[in-house]
């Protein structure tokens, strides 16, 4: 398929599907990134976990992740794509911001700040989820794959690459207030992610695909 095609397709006709793929993918990697990579540095540094323990810590916090999609991913078809997709992105975006409060008031230990990442990757592992489901539904049949490639691409720059390396280096200052800082910034990004799917998210669930996006070749292009 010609190349501008594909670019009229994504950037023109579907520009508000664009902006939706893009926000929903980066703010979930950047959450997720911003974690997930620097949590055994938080364990160690901020808690005085020994490094040999760390594994221990990070299992249940892997076993959330695994469960999430497991468990609340038949909603996104019951309840509604939007409706679930705004409702997941904005609670681990509020339950990040509360965690980071008592991170930053000294009221957490390894345990229970373990035990609460691991309650709000629960729900953020659908969330990321749901964005990867939502850039596969939402373009034309030809092009999806295209899109996925994009937005993952733009979504692992920003988060993939960009949390880790600022939150790397925020722990590394060892301040508490810089990290509390860090992890508002993760919480707002999938709090504006919530908004922007409840603004222009795309009711896909329990129709056809042809039917959330018509095919180009439908229109004889």
């Amino acid at each position: 398929m010609a190349a501008d095609l594909i670019w009229n397709a994504i950037v023109h006709e579907h520009r508000r599907r664009s902006l939706l793929g893009f926000v929903l993918m980066l703010t979930q990697a950047f959450f997720y990134n911003a974690i997930f990579f620097t949590y055994a540095l938080v364990l160690t540094r901020f808690y005085s976990v020994p490094e040999k323990d760390v594994g221990g810590y990070l299992l249940p916090f892997a076993l959330g992740n695994v469960l999430g999609p497991l468990l609340l991913g038949h909603l996104f078809d019951t309840i509604g794509r939007k409706q679930m997709i705004t409702i997941t992105y904005g609670l681990a975006g509020i339950l990040l911001a509360l965690t980071a409060w008592l991170f930053y008031a000294g009221l957490l230990t390894a345990q229970t700040q373990t035990m609460a990442w691991t309650i709000i990757f629960f729900i953020a592992s659908a969330a990321a989820s749901s964005a990867y489901l939502t850039v596969s539904e939402i373009f034309p049949l030809e092009i999806r794959a295209f899109a996925i490639a994009i937005f993952y691409a733009i979504g692992t720059l920003a988060g993939g690459v960009g949390a880790p390396l600022l939150f790397g280096w925020i722990i590394g200052t060892g301040s508490t207030t810089a990290l509390f800082i860090g992890y508002l910034i993760g919480a707002a990004l999938m709090i504006f992610g919530a908004l922007t799917e409840a603004w222009i998210g795309v009711p896909a669930e329990r129709r056809s695909l042809e039917h959330i996006a018509a095919p180009l070749s439908s229109r004889g292009l």
